[in-house]
């Protein structure tokens, strides 16, 4: 449990329970950080070990989620609120992963370090296919939509509007929030209003993503054929032959990165930073793109480029791999708490509501899969990250998707989705505008 024997962990959890509930807990991120560890691991050890979650909903990640999300929901009345956790805590955690930037501290650290792990040659060729899995999906769950939007009587137009573009445009702050301005823009209506359409869709959008995740994971692992692998084998790419080995990392290189050295790791933490403020840099030039996709690409350039020595790309690697497994489930308990609202998951729960937003995931899900076994992708990969990375929440969403399908390592290819492929969506609902409003 956490690295530690049971009855250690236990000790150290009561310490800090006792701390949190008797209003102790130290605010910042001396007090999240314990918290967070003890709550994560306790839900992602109840998600691994329940028999169909484990199987089919993606294990721990989505208890973790959904248990923290429990956990920090008022269960009360306006005049006499109720919170499983104290809402001092409750506070404590919200800003450390919002206020504090944990969320961005931790997908910078995944992002560079996953790609300075890449070989360079398969970035390359990688790349250059990724975005043709997105438009794909994306041109799939509008079909999807609009067909079974006007079947139900719902409406194609309203359908595809209300439900399919807000849950493919990125999540809340890139997605939603100014989707609802161009809405309200284009149609005359208060972006108040657009939003609060938009906010059930994309909360369901989000959880319907981190389910289908654990879904395809567990796909993968009955027909091997349809994937490039899980965890640290993790594969978008289908390579096979003398290029496979071409594009093999080399074994010296190999060792010397698994060769853990802390001073590293401590370079690697800083280059990961710097990455991120570079990306800021530039987003405050070109602000109409997002600074995790300037950072992605800032990255992918230098990396492509062979522009920073190995030994560095080496420290970036190993700083991502310290990060990835000692501080996901802490992250997944952030998610949980500061970005997933369990009561607008539940206005959600109409028939025809639900069966709208889950025909989008779905085919966000098939439109990614076949077009990246076409350009050469794995099916069940490219549907993770170009189509489930599309119809989830954005970064956060990104985190807990593949964390539940164990695909951790395709986090780049998840970014492009959330960030570029969000970026494509405001630029698509603008001309959809045009087309459905004339």
């Amino acid at each position: 449990m956490y690295g530690m024997p049971w009855c250690f962990f236990i000790i150290f959890s009561i310490v800090v329970l006792a701390a949190t509930y008797m209003g102790k807990l130290p605010k910042g991120m001396i007090g999240a950080y314990p918290l967070m560890i003890v709550l994560g691991t306790i839900l992602g050890l109840a998600g691994d070990y329940t028999p169909i979650i484990k199987t089919f909903l993606g294990g721990g990640a989505i208890v973790i989620i959904f248990g923290s999300a429990a956990l920090s929901t008022d269960f009360g009345t306006a005049a006499n609120p109720f919170f499983l956790l104290p809402v001092a805590a409750i506070d404590i955690i919200k800003n450390f992963q919002i206020g504090e930037g944990f969320l961005d501290f931790y997908i910078a650290s995944l992002i560079t370090g996953s790609i300075m792990g890449m070989n360079r040659r398969l970035l390359i060729k990688a790349a250059i296919r990724y975005l043709p899995a997105i438009f794909g999906g994306v041109l799939m769950a509008i079909a999807f939509t609009a067909v079974v939007g006007s079947i139900s009587g719902y409406g194609a137009k309203r359908a595809i509007l209300y439900i399919c573009i807000p849950i493919m445009g990125g999540g809340m702050g890139a997605g939603a929030v100014p989707l609802s301005k161009i809405f309200g823009e284009s149609l005359g209506e208060d972006p108040g209003k657009m939003i609060n359409i938009m906010i059930p869709a994309v909360a369901m959008g989000n959880a319907l993503s981190i389910v289908a995740g654990g879904l395809l994971n567990r796909l993968g692992k009955i027909k091997t054929s349809l994937t490039g692998g899980s965890g640290s084998n993790a594969q978008l790419m289908r390579i096979q032959g003398p290029e496979a080995e071409a594009l093999k990392i080399d074994p010296e290189y190999q060792n010397a990165r698994e060769s853990i050295n802390l001073v590293q790791m401590g370079t690697g933490l800083f280059i990961a930073t710097t990455f991120f403020a570079f990306g800021a840099i530039i987003n405050k030039f070109f602000p109409s793109i997002h600074s995790y996709a300037w950072m992605i690409i800032s990255v992918a350039v230098v990396k492509a480029l062979g522009l920073l020595p190995q030994k560095f790309e080496i420290c970036c690697y190993q700083w991502f791999q310290f990060v990835m497994r000692n501080l996901t489930g802490v992250l997944l308990v952030g998610i949980g708490v500061a970005y997933t609202d369990l009561k607008q998951i539940a206005m959600a729960f109409s028939g025809e509501y639900l069966f709208l937003v889950f025909v989008t995931v779905l085919g966000a899900i098939v439109g990614a899969g076949i077009v990246g076994k076409i350009v050469g992708f794995y099916p069940i990969d490219s549907a993770i990250t170009a189509g489930l990375c599309m119809s989830n929440m954005g970064g956060t969403g990104d985190v807990a998707v593949l964390s539940a399908a164990e695909r951790m390592e395709l986090m780049p290819f998840a970014q492009i989705s959330s960030r570029i492929g969000g970026a494509f969506i405001l630029i698509l609902s603008s001309v959809l505008l045009q087309i459905l409003y004339l």
